[in-house]
Protein backbone atom coordinates (compact mmCIF):
# COMPACT_ATOMS: atom_id res chain seq x y z
CA UNK A 1 0.00 0.00 0.00
CA UNK A 2 1.12 3.72 -0.98
CA UNK A 3 2.51 5.66 1.51
CA UNK A 4 -1.19 7.97 2.77
CA UNK A 5 1.37 10.94 3.84
CA UNK A 6 1.63 14.20 1.72
CA UNK A 7 5.11 16.41 1.30
CA UNK A 8 3.88 19.60 -0.44
CA UNK A 9 7.12 20.31 -1.27
CA UNK A 10 7.78 17.49 -3.68
CA UNK A 11 4.76 18.61 -5.65
CA UNK A 12 6.03 19.92 -8.73
CA UNK A 13 9.59 18.91 -7.57
CA UNK A 14 11.82 17.44 -10.32
CA UNK A 15 12.83 13.90 -9.65
CA UNK A 16 14.96 11.27 -11.29
CA UNK A 17 15.27 7.68 -10.14
CA UNK A 18 17.49 4.94 -11.47
CA UNK A 19 16.34 1.59 -12.49
CA UNK A 20 12.77 2.88 -11.81
CA UNK A 21 11.63 0.59 -13.94
CA UNK A 22 10.50 -2.35 -12.14
CA UNK A 23 10.63 -3.75 -9.04
CA UNK A 24 11.25 -1.38 -5.81
CA UNK A 25 12.10 1.22 -8.33
CA UNK A 26 8.68 0.87 -10.35
CA UNK A 27 6.99 1.63 -6.90
CA UNK A 28 9.45 4.56 -6.12
CA UNK A 29 8.46 5.88 -9.75
CA UNK A 30 4.64 5.81 -8.91
CA UNK A 31 5.15 7.08 -5.68
CA UNK A 32 6.60 10.19 -6.59
CA UNK A 33 4.32 10.52 -9.45
CA UNK A 34 1.19 10.28 -6.37
CA UNK A 35 3.27 12.94 -4.80
CA UNK A 36 2.84 15.45 -7.94
CA UNK A 37 6.51 15.43 -8.78
CA UNK A 38 7.56 15.24 -12.28
CA UNK A 39 9.20 12.30 -12.30
CA UNK A 40 11.80 11.16 -14.95
CA UNK A 41 13.28 7.32 -14.40
CA UNK A 42 16.19 5.66 -16.15
CA UNK A 43 15.96 1.96 -16.81
CA UNK A 44 17.49 -0.47 -19.96
CA UNK A 45 14.23 -2.39 -19.67
CA UNK A 46 12.23 -0.59 -22.51
CA UNK A 47 8.96 -2.52 -23.09
CA UNK A 48 8.34 -3.12 -18.97
CA UNK A 49 9.31 0.84 -18.48
CA UNK A 50 6.83 1.86 -21.12
CA UNK A 51 3.98 -0.10 -19.83
CA UNK A 52 4.79 1.01 -16.30
CA UNK A 53 4.23 4.62 -17.52
CA UNK A 54 0.89 3.69 -18.88
CA UNK A 55 0.27 2.42 -15.34
CA UNK A 56 1.29 5.00 -13.75
CA UNK A 57 -0.48 7.90 -15.73
CA UNK A 58 -4.24 5.96 -15.08
CA UNK A 59 -2.74 6.27 -11.01
CA UNK A 60 -1.77 9.12 -10.18
CA UNK A 61 -2.72 11.61 -13.22
CA UNK A 62 0.70 12.28 -14.07
CA UNK A 63 2.67 10.52 -16.31
CA UNK A 64 6.65 9.58 -15.60
CA UNK A 65 9.22 10.43 -18.62
CA UNK A 66 11.29 7.24 -19.38
CA UNK A 67 14.97 7.25 -20.65
CA UNK A 68 16.20 4.54 -21.45
CA UNK A 69 20.02 4.14 -20.60
CA UNK A 70 22.09 1.36 -19.89
CA UNK A 71 23.85 2.71 -16.58
CA UNK A 72 27.40 1.01 -17.17
CA UNK A 73 27.75 2.97 -20.29
CA UNK A 74 28.64 6.25 -18.03
CA UNK A 75 28.18 8.33 -21.64
CA UNK A 76 24.40 7.23 -22.03
CA UNK A 77 23.61 7.68 -18.05
CA UNK A 78 25.27 11.49 -18.46
CA UNK A 79 22.78 11.67 -21.88
CA UNK A 80 20.10 10.46 -19.87
CA UNK A 81 20.24 12.52 -17.09
CA UNK A 82 20.63 15.96 -19.34
CA UNK A 83 17.28 14.79 -21.24
CA UNK A 84 15.97 14.34 -17.36
CA UNK A 85 16.90 18.04 -16.88
CA UNK A 86 15.57 19.41 -20.26
CA UNK A 87 12.59 18.02 -19.46
CA UNK A 88 11.58 18.73 -16.36
CA UNK A 89 14.39 21.43 -14.76
CA UNK A 90 17.18 20.49 -12.62
CA UNK A 91 16.71 17.68 -10.36
CA UNK A 92 16.02 18.53 -7.07
CA UNK A 93 15.97 14.87 -5.98
CA UNK A 94 17.47 12.07 -6.72
CA UNK A 95 17.42 7.93 -6.46
CA UNK A 96 20.03 5.86 -6.90
CA UNK A 97 17.78 2.49 -6.77
CA UNK A 98 19.07 0.37 -9.72
CA UNK A 99 21.05 -2.40 -8.35
CA UNK A 100 21.20 -6.10 -9.15
CA UNK A 101 21.40 -8.75 -7.52
CA UNK A 102 22.86 -11.96 -9.04
CA UNK A 103 24.10 -14.76 -6.83
CA UNK A 104 27.62 -15.72 -7.20
CA UNK A 105 30.42 -17.80 -5.45
CA UNK A 106 33.57 -16.37 -4.25
CA UNK A 107 35.65 -19.23 -5.87
CA UNK A 108 34.44 -18.21 -9.13
CA UNK A 109 34.67 -14.57 -9.33
CA UNK A 110 37.18 -13.21 -12.33
CA UNK A 111 38.34 -9.39 -12.26
CA UNK A 112 35.68 -8.83 -15.16
CA UNK A 113 33.08 -10.41 -13.49
CA UNK A 114 34.17 -8.42 -10.01
CA UNK A 115 34.24 -5.54 -12.58
CA UNK A 116 31.24 -5.95 -14.18
CA UNK A 117 28.81 -5.95 -10.73
CA UNK A 118 30.07 -2.87 -9.74
CA UNK A 119 29.65 -1.48 -12.79
CA UNK A 120 25.66 -1.99 -12.08
CA UNK A 121 25.87 -1.95 -8.49
CA UNK A 122 28.16 1.12 -7.17
CA UNK A 123 29.66 3.03 -10.17
CA UNK A 124 26.40 4.49 -11.55
CA UNK A 125 25.91 5.96 -7.86
CA UNK A 126 28.71 8.30 -8.27
CA UNK A 127 28.40 9.38 -11.84
CA UNK A 128 24.26 10.19 -11.84
CA UNK A 129 24.91 12.16 -8.58
CA UNK A 130 28.11 13.94 -9.97
CA UNK A 131 25.30 14.92 -13.05
CA UNK A 132 22.93 16.44 -11.14
CA UNK A 133 24.82 18.42 -8.18
CA UNK A 134 25.59 21.54 -10.26
CA UNK A 135 21.79 21.67 -11.13
CA UNK A 136 21.26 20.88 -6.95
CA UNK A 137 24.03 23.76 -6.42
CA UNK A 138 22.34 26.34 -8.56
CA UNK A 139 18.87 25.37 -6.87
CA UNK A 140 20.52 25.59 -3.26
CA UNK A 141 18.80 22.49 -2.21
CA UNK A 142 18.69 19.02 -3.52
CA UNK A 143 18.49 15.45 -1.26
CA UNK A 144 20.06 12.19 -2.34
CA UNK A 145 19.01 9.17 -1.72
CA UNK A 146 21.21 5.61 -2.18
CA UNK A 147 19.37 2.28 -2.07
CA UNK A 148 22.16 0.05 -0.24
CA UNK A 149 21.01 -3.34 1.40
CA UNK A 150 21.24 -5.06 4.82
CA UNK A 151 23.20 -8.22 2.77
CA UNK A 152 26.53 -6.63 4.14
CA UNK A 153 24.97 -6.25 7.46
CA UNK A 154 23.92 -9.69 7.87
CA UNK A 155 27.32 -11.42 6.44
CA UNK A 156 25.65 -12.73 3.65
CA UNK A 157 28.08 -15.35 1.64
CA UNK A 158 26.80 -15.98 -1.97
CA UNK A 159 27.59 -12.62 -3.80
CA UNK A 160 30.69 -10.87 -2.39
CA UNK A 161 31.20 -7.98 -5.43
CA UNK A 162 27.58 -7.11 -4.28
CA UNK A 163 27.86 -6.95 -0.83
CA UNK A 164 30.92 -4.94 -1.65
CA UNK A 165 29.35 -2.53 -3.61
CA UNK A 166 26.08 -2.35 -1.49
CA UNK A 167 29.25 -1.73 1.45
CA UNK A 168 30.91 0.98 -0.32
CA UNK A 169 27.47 2.60 -0.83
CA UNK A 170 27.44 3.57 2.76
CA UNK A 171 30.94 4.87 2.42
CA UNK A 172 30.29 7.48 -0.99
CA UNK A 173 26.46 8.13 0.99
CA UNK A 174 29.02 9.51 3.69
CA UNK A 175 31.65 11.12 1.46
CA UNK A 176 29.06 13.11 -0.94
CA UNK A 177 27.06 14.51 1.61
CA UNK A 178 30.35 15.74 3.58
CA UNK A 179 31.36 17.04 0.01
CA UNK A 180 27.45 18.80 -0.79
CA UNK A 181 26.08 19.62 2.51
CA UNK A 182 27.22 23.48 2.16
CA UNK A 183 25.68 23.49 -1.06
CA UNK A 184 22.48 22.80 0.54
CA UNK A 185 22.07 19.19 -0.45
CA UNK A 186 21.49 16.16 1.55
CA UNK A 187 22.49 12.81 0.96
CA UNK A 188 21.34 9.65 2.74
CA UNK A 189 20.92 6.17 2.58
CA UNK A 190 18.44 3.05 2.47
CA UNK A 191 19.22 -0.28 3.27
CA UNK A 192 15.95 -2.61 2.18
CA UNK A 193 15.65 -6.01 4.33
CA UNK A 194 14.47 -8.75 2.24
CA UNK A 195 11.73 -6.95 -0.08
CA UNK A 196 9.97 -9.75 -1.93
CA UNK A 197 9.58 -8.89 -5.70
CA UNK A 198 8.75 -10.85 -8.54
CA UNK A 199 12.74 -11.04 -9.04
CA UNK A 200 13.05 -12.39 -5.96
CA UNK A 201 9.94 -14.81 -6.14
CA UNK A 202 11.22 -16.23 -9.33
CA UNK A 203 14.53 -16.26 -8.36
CA UNK A 204 15.55 -17.11 -4.51
CA UNK A 205 11.74 -17.31 -2.47
CA UNK A 206 10.91 -20.62 -0.87
CA UNK A 207 8.48 -20.77 1.73
CA UNK A 208 10.43 -21.95 4.65
CA UNK A 209 13.49 -19.44 4.05
CA UNK A 210 10.99 -16.91 3.90
CA UNK A 211 9.26 -17.85 6.75
CA UNK A 212 12.32 -18.26 9.02
CA UNK A 213 13.69 -14.55 7.68
CA UNK A 214 10.05 -13.36 8.49
CA UNK A 215 10.38 -14.99 11.85
CA UNK A 216 13.34 -12.83 12.60
CA UNK A 217 11.73 -9.62 12.40
CA UNK A 218 10.40 -7.70 14.73
CA UNK A 219 7.42 -6.95 12.53
CA UNK A 220 6.74 -10.43 11.20
CA UNK A 221 5.04 -9.49 8.13
CA UNK A 222 6.45 -9.85 4.58
CA UNK A 223 7.90 -6.59 3.05
CA UNK A 224 6.81 -5.59 -0.30
CA UNK A 225 8.10 -2.79 -2.68
CA UNK A 226 5.78 -0.39 -1.46
CA UNK A 227 7.22 -0.62 1.81
CA UNK A 228 10.18 1.83 0.56
CA UNK A 229 8.23 4.36 -0.84
CA UNK A 230 7.33 6.18 2.18
CA UNK A 231 11.26 6.07 3.80
CA UNK A 232 12.46 7.41 0.33
CA UNK A 233 9.64 10.11 0.00
CA UNK A 234 11.06 11.59 3.60
CA UNK A 235 14.37 11.72 2.70
CA UNK A 236 13.74 13.43 -0.56
CA UNK A 237 11.51 15.98 1.29
CA UNK A 238 12.21 18.90 3.55
CA UNK A 239 10.81 16.77 6.37
CA UNK A 240 14.31 15.46 6.54
CA UNK A 241 16.33 18.72 6.06
CA UNK A 242 18.59 18.29 9.06
CA UNK A 243 19.08 14.51 7.91
CA UNK A 244 22.38 13.76 6.11
CA UNK A 245 24.74 11.62 5.60
CA UNK A 246 22.62 8.71 7.66
CA UNK A 247 21.67 5.23 7.05
CA UNK A 248 18.08 4.40 7.21
CA UNK A 249 17.84 0.30 8.05
CA UNK A 250 13.90 -0.93 6.89
CA UNK A 251 14.09 -4.34 7.35
CA UNK A 252 11.29 -4.70 9.75
CA UNK A 253 12.96 -4.91 12.68
CA UNK A 254 15.42 -7.86 12.07
CA UNK A 255 18.35 -6.02 12.57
Amino acid sequence: MMPSARFGDLEGASVLITGGGSGIGAKLTEGFALQGAKVAFIDIAEEESRALCDTVEKSAGNRPLYLKADLRDIEALRAAVARAIDANGPVTALVNNAARDDRHAAEDVTPESWNGNLDINLRPHFFTIQAVTPGMKAAGKGSIVNFTSTSFMLNMGDMPAYTAAKAGIIGLTKGMAGRYGKDGIRVNAIAPGWIITERQRELWVTKDKLDAHIGRQAIPKMMLADDMVGPCLFLASDASAMLTAQTLIVDGGLL
